[in-house]
């Protein structure tokens, strides 16, 4: 399978149905989950008939948006996703910038530089004019993240959730990059 992306270190391709175990790992890690669904767990059922086959579908539908599979490339390894993937399906002018890494990814810049890609290739191949991400205020590592990507806080906002997770009442925050503003 053709890669969508390479950086130095990965290899961001599209997911196949052979990755389910994988996302289901990762999707069950509280840790990585901590500040998504306060470490809830992820059916199977829900990654093998919901995000497996959104994601497929999505690669016909939006070509070059979607979730990325990231494997490190001298191993091969798993290490988790990447979404470059539009707000709605009738926006393609737009591109929420988003990613989930297995803990031994974490500290190593793989956030980082699979952002920084995707964000070139929105500007450059896909005719993208705005990448945005959202996160919640307390997630100080994907604000960095975000930023080192380009990407600059733009606004704070507060929702209403059922279940808040701690430091909810610090709000989520919107950062942002302008194709007039990328410098690649």
């Amino acid at each position: 399978m053709r890669p969508f992306l390479e950086t130095e270190r990965l290899v961001l391709r599209q997911f196949t149905a052979g990755d389910a175990d994988e996302l289901f790992d990762l999707h069950n890690d509280p840790r990585v989950m901590r500040l998504i669904d306060g470490g809830g767990r992820t059916p199977r059922e829900l990654i093998t008939g919901t995000f497996l086959p959104t994601a497929l579908h999505r690669y016909e539908r939006t070509p070059g948006r979607g979730h990325w599979a990231a494997v490190e490339k001298p191993t091969g390894r798993f290490l988790g996703w990447f979404e470059l993937a539009p707000p709605r399906a009738d926006t393609l002018s737009e591109a929420e910038l988003g990613y989930r890494l297995r803990v031994s990814a974490w500290g190593r810049g793989y956030g980082t530089e699979g952002a920084r890609a995707l964000v070139r290739a929105a500007f450059t191949r896909l005719g993208v004019e705005r990448v945005f991400a959202q996160t919640m205020a307390v997630n100080a590592a994907s604000r960095r993240v975000r930023e080192k990507a380009g990407l600059v806080h733009v606004r704070t906002f507060h929702e209403v959730w059922d279940h808040p997770l701690p430091g909810t009442e610090h709000g989520e925050v919107e950062y942002e990059l302008l194709k007039a503003d990328h410098q690649p």
